[in-house]
């Protein structure tokens, strides 16, 4: 985290003031400063090859965010009134799909309002208790087995999520995984201020931080394989090697058929086709949030 008006190690001050770049720039150096967060029963033997997995109904069944948000409206955060706002705006992103929607200065501002004046220790710790009670049971099975895939190869794993960083990394550690790229909410002396370091890691953003995350791991993006359900994700999804449409929305599985990506739907009650590693690893040689919240 950072103070306020200060740029996040490692960005250049040319990109800084760029919202989605430094966004990106700093969920990178927030997922390489918490470390691997993965177990140690299986060796990283492919160094250089990853995979990218977005959270929002391509890794978990709905917003986890929301769910998030929904568990702190529990806890008296805030307001049911301001859940059922926080809901439209889930609405409107999920159907709109605009990175415009965040980019404003008024949305970047708002965005963790809720949470200003709050420890990020606090915090952290009621993510935990809220992911046991509301997101545990909402993971695909489809989409955790095709990233176990990608560990039991030796490789790599991360979480990309416009969720708060902090919440996308207690997701990662419960699921086994490496780390998470998400959204940097700025911090000073262990207390959100309010506002996010550049924007919330959506569209564009996503790509930076892939790209940011490639350079600090030594990682080649040709070898790497991204997952998503959002054509809002085509960013990310384009800069590796191989794109997989998890549960696509329309938009995604045209752009997907245009460009020749794989599609996995674990929506529907037909058994889910056996994906065995030549489909999905071979192709990438042994190779994806209205958060704006009053607070009461």
């Amino acid at each position: 985290m950072t103070g306020a008006g200060d740029a996040p190690r490692g960005i250049d001050a040319s990109t800084a003031l760029d919202p989605a770049v430094r966004a990106g720039e700093a969920s990178a150096a927030a997922a390489v400063a918490a470390g691997d967060s993965g177990p140690g029963d299986v060796p990283l033997t492919d160094l250089t090859a990853a995979a990218f997995f977005d959270v929002d109904n391509t890794m978990m069944i709905g917003a986890s965010i929301f769910h998030f948000a929904r568990g702190l409206a529990a806890r008296k955060f805030f307001t049911s009134s301001d859940l059922a706002g926080f809901a439209w705006q889930q609405i409107k992103f999920r159907v709109g799909g605009r990175e415009s929607t965040y980019s404003t200065t008024t949305g970047r501002d708002t965005a963790l309002s809720f949470v200003a004046g709050r420890g990020v220790e606090e915090i952290t710790t009621l993510g935990e208790e809220i992911y046991d009670e509301l997101m545990a049971d909402r993971i695909w099975a489809g989409t955790r087995a095709l990233a176990q895939m990608h560990l039991d190869a030796g490789q790599r794993v991360w979480l990309v999520t416009a969720t708060p960083v902090e919440l996308a990394l207690i997701i990662a550690r419960r699921l086994g995984l490496t780390g998470a790229l998400g959204t940097v909410a700025e911090s000073v002396d262990g207390v959100y201020t309010g506002r996010l370091v550049g924007e919330i890691l959506h569209g564009p953003a996503k790509g930076h931080a892939v790209r940011a995350l490639a350079v600090s791991e030594g990682l080649d993006l040709r070898r790497c394989t991204a997952y998503s359900d959002s054509v809002n994700d085509v960013p990310m999804l384009s800069a590796v090697g191989t794109a997989v449409a998890i549960n696509p929305d329309a938009s995604l599985r045209d752009v997907a058929r245009e460009r020749g990506w794989q599609v996995r739907d674990f929506r529907t009650g037909r058994r889910a086709a056996r994906i065995g590693v030549p489909s999905v690893l071979g192709a990438a040689a042994v190779a994806a949030a209205g958060l704006a919240v009053r607070r009461r």
